[in-house]
């Protein structure tokens, strides 16, 4: 298995003002392996949307909480895991269907985990109910080429460094 260049945690409360933190914190985070404008775009969707989804539905009936996102960044791909501890999901494969929703009166479209997984490489969910539930996506980069060094040399500089953000 491959070893991650840099790794991140990050923790915030679960409100949707923390959704464009981030966002823009796992983009700022993925710029490191120089993906494409379009590549930080997709993860920046993907991550609204999970980000999202923690505060509409994984707390609703239990009150504020926490997510955490746990990153892993690797000279190819961006791997990330959206945790939160909520209700927990009761059906993950009826959730993953285009459309489903558990909030129509809120006018949801029920269109989170499509969106996911039309912009990421892999989504995989996982879920307790009355524990949380955890969403790893995962986004593979186009080979580029770096401006300020060749990549392999930009992936060896970031092997040791570890960041954490506590919110």
């Amino acid at each position: 298995m491959k070893k991650p260049t840099n790794t991140m945690r990050l923790e915030i409360a679960a409100i949707s003002a923390n959704e464009s933190f981030a966002r823009g914190t796992i983009a700022a985070f993925a710029s490191q392996a120089n993906p494409t404008l379009d590549e930080i775009n997709d993860i920046k969707t993907a991550i609204s949307e999970a980000v999202t989804n923690c505060v509409v539905h994984a707390y609703s009936k239990k009150g504020n909480g926490t997510i955490i996102i746990d990153c892993e960044l690797f000279c190819d791909s961006l791997l990330v895991k959206i945790t939160d501890t909520g209700i927990g999901i009761k059906n993950i494969e009826k959730a993953l269907e285009p459309f489903f929703t558990t909030r129509p009166d809120e006018e949801r479209s029920g269109m989170g985990f499509t969106v996911m997984q039309s912009f990421m490489d892999t989504l995989n969910v996982t879920s307790k109910q009355g524990f949380g539930t955890t969403v790893s996506m995962q986004k593979f980069f186009t080979k580029q080429k770096s401006k300020v060094a060749e990549p392999e040399q930009v992936c060896k500089a970031y092997r040791t460094k570890r960041v954490t953000a506590v919110s």
